[in-house]
């Protein structure tokens, strides 16, 4: 491991960050956290770049990396400094053209399987002059932002080798907030808060009961062990009603649903927390029993607006199940459930409390064609929540998979599918970018992609009235918010598995995304 803030020459300018510039609800020159801000909205205030200019964009700079097979990473900047994982290591580019300012490296770990075998890391979080990151094998490592050297290295799931972790962390309140992957491994999912000072434990919030808890019929004998219901995806957070709204992901096994018997808590859910004890205040299951691989960690975003005739605090979330939620994030109670994806047949609707009437669907020996199909109708890349155009804009997917089943054991170093799917034979897989209105339920446009639909980047809205996405075919695009009509793209040539961001140096706004193992950013001349 090395920290190289040396070899460039350049040192970076000081760095704070604070509560009050993380509880800030408008993204301005600085982009400090994973979605932007707390609200999980990646809504950027900077209007320099606007519907009118935004054909001149051009790349600024390309940041290559050398270690990661794809970036999946959302970068942050702070005072003209960018800050983006790749892998198990961290780097601080100068913001404006791309310069190594330094660079930690640790190597990837040997003998992970599953998601954590690809070595993927989303970002970091800030607090102060230190960042954290989360690496493969789930550890949360505290590095000086000043200089990239280490600090601390703290395990903080090292209890089962199943576990990894790929989410970027968040920053709260002097705690770092956590999760991990491994929800199809046979691990049991929880969310933690640590120490921010010192990497010690603060709070440790299960997402499967122990036996005798409230919904562990579930989960007979042991399994509630190995039940799923990872947080492998960073939440957002309401400072007026100090609550964390945290998604989780599928049981496991994962498609066979005879041993876990009931709703299977609190997988497939949103859970709201209280960040300084993780006590649960309300919850809400998305997919109660889930045989399809719909997790629930799709991004909950923050929304206040006139709805139903009153001024509502609402969490919004488009579901990897394919109907596209509104809740009243003081309370979790259902307000309204709208379906999105074109094919939906494991639900024939979701009733008047907001649970699905189930078709009874189930994954079978010989195979069962499944829609949504496992990746879901939307997944975790990032949706946008734009206050201007009163519009939450999202990435969907329309494609169904066939289903299997077969028993089997938990084992250590193995999957706990039991056991997979696959692509339908002959079928369609198409990526459509959607403009929803939360307060109406209705779509304001849709807008087609061109693609195989195996795209995995995200969308990001400006006060300007642009919306930017990685598109289907490797580009990307800028559309008019209000109409989806497109305005500029720009093809990368990979395919992109990254949401964008927005910042400004120097009263010069950029615009940033990764696509394959590259980064770019984007100005006007």
């Amino acid at each position: 491991m090395f920290a190289a803030g040396a070899q460039s020459g350049v040192s970076p300018p000081p760095l704070g960050v604070t509560q009050a510039q993380l509880n800030a609800h408008s993204i301005g020159a600085d982009w400090p956290t994973y979605n932007g801000d707390y609200t999980g909205r990646r809504y950027s205030s900077l209007t320099q770049i606007t519907p009118q200019n935004v054909a001149d964009l051009r790349a600024q700079w390309v940041f290559h990396s050398n270690n990661a097979g794809t970036l999946e990473a959302t970068p942050v900047v702070v005072s003209g400094v960018m800050y983006v994982t790749a892998s198990n290591d961290a780097y601080a580019l100068n913001a404006t053209d791309g310069q190594v300012l330094w660079h930690y490296s640790r190597p990837v770990t040997a003998g992970l399987i599953d998601d954590a075998s690809g070595h993927i890391s989303r970002g970091v979080a800030l607090w102060g002059h230190r960042l954290y990151m989360e690496t493969d094998n789930a550890h949360l490592l505290c590095l000086d932002a000043r200089s990239g050297h280490l600090i601390w290295d703290v395990a903080y799931a090292s209890w089962n080798r199943n576990y990894g972790a790929t989410s970027a962390p968040l920053a709260l309140h002097g705690k770092i907030i956590v999760g991990t992957s491994g929800g199809d491994d046979g691990v049991r999912g929880f969310i933690a808060a640590l120490d921010a000072k010192t990497g010690a434990l603060v709070w440790r919030r299960w997402t499967i009961p122990a036996p005798g808890e409230f919904g562990s019929s579930s989960w007979p004998g042991d399994l509630y062990l190995h039940g799923g219901g990872t947080a492998w995806m960073p939440g957002t957070y309401d400072p007026e009603l100090d609550t964390l709204y945290w998604g989780t992901g599928n049981a496991a096994p994962d498609y066979d649903g005879s041993v876990r018997p009931g709703d299977d808590l609190y997988t497939a859910s949103l859970l709201a927390l209280d960040p300084d004890t993780g006590r649960l205040k309300w919850y809400f299951q998305f997919t109660p029993h889930d045989v399809y691989d719909y997790d629930g960690v799709q991004t909950p975003v923050l929304v206040d607006g006139q709805y139903r005739g009153l001024q509502r605090k609402l969490v919004v979330e488009a579901n990897r199940n394919g109907f596209i939620y509104v809740l009243d994030r003081t309370n979790g109670h259902f307000l309204a459930a709208t379906r999105f994806a074109p094919r939906v047949n494991w639900a024939s609707g979701i009733d008047a409390s907001g649970r699905p009437i189930f078709t009874h669907l189930q994954p079978s020996p010989g195979g069962t064609l499944t829609c949504p199909g496992e990746a879901g109708a939307t997944n975790w890349f990032s949706p946008t929540w734009n206050p201007k155009t009163g519009l939450f804009y999202f990435m969907a997917l329309d494609a169904c998979t066939v289903n299997f089943v077969k028993p089997e054991k938990f084992a250590e170093g193995k999957e706990f599918y039991a056991t997979g799917a696959r692509q339908e034979p002959h079928g369609s897989r198409r990526k459509v970018l959607m403009a929803f209105n939360p307060f109406t339920g209705a779509f304001a446009w849709k807008y087609p992609q061109q693609g195989d639909g195996h795209s995995w980047g995200g969308v990001m809205s400006t006060a300007s009235g642009l919306v930017f996405f990685a598109d289907d075919s490797g580009s990307f695009e800028a559309v008019k918010g209000r109409t989806g009509e497109p305005l500029w793209h720009f093809p990368t040539g990979q395919t992109i598995h990254a949401s964008p961001m927005s910042y400004s140096v120097d009263g010069r706004q950029y615009v940033a995304i990764a696509s394959g193992d590259d980064l770019f950013s984007f100005a006007l001349p």
